[in-house]
């Protein structure tokens, strides 16, 4: 019998301290999207591929003792013959409910998993706007979130060893 009661307690140690995350909500915290000259622009587009250029930031913030919240923007601009044909704007947020995550992986797992858990939506989302906004559906390649968070890890190594080398120049 005392077997089963420390087998048990130890089952429900393990269980305190097992990494738990659970998305608690998805939702548009703000939707933009501008047509400035539509019959023109449909129009040229008939006949012309426009330019796109598609911007992607995160940004991660702490609501609770557990709860996180992601944000996720991404800007679409269409350009065709140097007039803007469209640009929608979209910032898509998830909250994220996380529990003994350790702290060294905490910032990886905000800015690389829960951008990817969300993205599928937001990609949606902006497909829709472009539909209804009379241009074919914009269908946004599948982003590299990790890749990403590489590159900003590199460039702010690469920016603090550029302080800390004017740091170390002295003047005579």
């Amino acid at each position: 019998m005392s077997d089963t009661t420390e087998q048990n307690d130890v089952q429900n140690e393990a269980d305190k301290n097992e990494v738990q995350i659970s998305i608690l909500g998805q939702y548009i915290k703000d939707l933009s999207f501008e047509n400035p000259t539509p019959a023109q622009t449909i129009q040229k587009l008939a006949t012309e591929k426009p330019t796109m250029n598609i911007n992607v930031s995160l940004n991660a913030q702490q609501l609770g003792d557990e709860v996180f919240e992601v944000d996720l923007k991404i800007t679409a601009t269409a350009v065709s013959n140097e007039e803007t044909a469209f640009v929608a704007e979209l910032l898509y947020s998830g909250l994220f409910g996380i529990k003994n995550l350790p702290e060294e992986q905490l910032q990886p797992f905000l800015m690389i998993e829960a951008p990817r858990q969300t993205f599928p939506f937001a990609r949606r989302i902006l497909s829709d706007v472009t539909r209804d906004g009379g241009f074919p559906p914009l269908m946004l390649e599948p982003i590299d979130f990790a890749g990403l968070y590489q590159q900003q890890l590199a460039a702010a190594r690469q920016k603090a060893a550029n302080k800390d080398k004017k740091d170390d120049v002295t003047v005579n």
